[in-house]
């Protein structure tokens, strides 16, 4: 792991070994995330009152071997794609034979190429009596593999911010080369309610319009309006949908007594929701783009000199406190 530079009171931010892995813990009152920089800046721990929010299934050795958990960057693309050849910025990109891709059932790419990926550099932890961050910037141009996939050199630079009972998390996207670069990534963190049993857990959900899928999960083109609900995950309910939203960006997973919520800003348009039968987790995910955005040519991109940025904000809300 990179030397941190370190700015203010240290308390609150301590580097050491999470399940024998270089971390980086920050904590903000009664509020504390885990990163793990060498292992695609993973998410592994988010603790609330000494409770944790993450379901980090499999450990870190799952998310080394790309499988996701915790709280993963997807990039450079998030989700499927629908085959192994895409058209976008002016390119035609092959995947077939790229290093570091990872396929669904189906056979088909997903989730990009940076889920337990290193080459991270931490260039500043911060603290202060309310406040600690974390920034670190991953150079995807020095990186073989990825360029094999996703020939558009760029930085993709992240912070993370922990205040008492809000964690943000700001992405950007930075050409680095003389071509536009495609923006098709998102996040997928897996949330739980500590002490709740999945029939305890309701997911609201804002207005949206639900992508309507083939067999394989790739969008039809379809949509269907739904309205803002609270839907119980008791009796076997299950969700593996993708959204995109409206004005209101809010998800959440509510318990008995404690609640995630997931807020996100105009950077992420859509959202995909997973909580498949007989977990107790379920992942909120804040996308840039729909599934197959890369194939589609849908997917926005940015110009060189210019840059893109997209934030969304976690909150936690114990027994004790009212819902931010």
């Amino acid at each position: 792991m990179a030397r941190a530079e370190l700015i203010g009171d240290v308390g609150t931010a301590r580097v050491h070994s999470f399940a024998g892995e270089p971390a980086v813990t920050l904590t903000a009152g009664p509020t504390e995330l885990t990163v793990l920089p060498e292992l695609g800046l993973l998410g592994a721990s988010l603790r609330h009152h000494g409770l944790d929010h993450l379901d980090l299934h499999g450990g870190p050795g799952a998310v080394r071997s790309g499988h996701t958990s915790g709280m993963p960057l997807l990039a450079p693309w998030a989700n499927r794609l629908s085959g192994r050849r895409y058209r976008s910025a002016g390119r035609t990109v092959d995947l077939t034979g790229a290093p570091g891709l990872h396929v669904d059932g189906n056979g088909l790419p997903i989730h990009g190429t940076f889920v337990g990926r290193a080459g991270w550099q931490l260039d500043a932890v911060r603290t202060a009596s309310r406040r600690a961050s974390i920034a670190a910037r991953f150079d995807a141009g020095a990186d073989p593999q990825v360029m094999d996939s996703f020939p558009f050199p760029h930085l993709v630079e992240v912070t993370y911010t922990v205040r008492p009972g809000t964690v943000s998390v700001r992405t950007a996207i930075v050409p680095t080369g003389s071509a536009p670069v495609p923006v098709s990534f998102g996040w997928h963190p897996y949330f739980r309610v500590p002490g709740e049993g999945r029939d305890a857990l309701r997911v609201e959900l804002p207005d949206r319009h639900r992508l309507v899928l083939d067999e394989r999960q790739i969008p039809t083109g379809e949509e269907v309006h739904e309205r803002a609900e609270v839907l119980a995950l008791a009796g076997g309910a299950a969700f593996d949908d993708g959204y995109r939203l409206g004005r209101r960006r809010r998800l959440a997973l509510v318990g008995r007594e404690r609640a995630v919520s997931v807020s996100f800003d105009p950077g992420y348009p859509f959202a995909q929701v997973y909580a498949p039968e007989g977990r107790d987790f379920v992942a909120l995910e804040p996308m840039t783009a729909t599934t197959d955005a890369l194939v589609r040519g849908t997917a926005a991109v940015v110009a060189p000199g210019a840059r893109f940025a997209a934030r969304f904000d976690v909150t936690l809300t114990a027994p004790t406190e009212e819902p931010r």
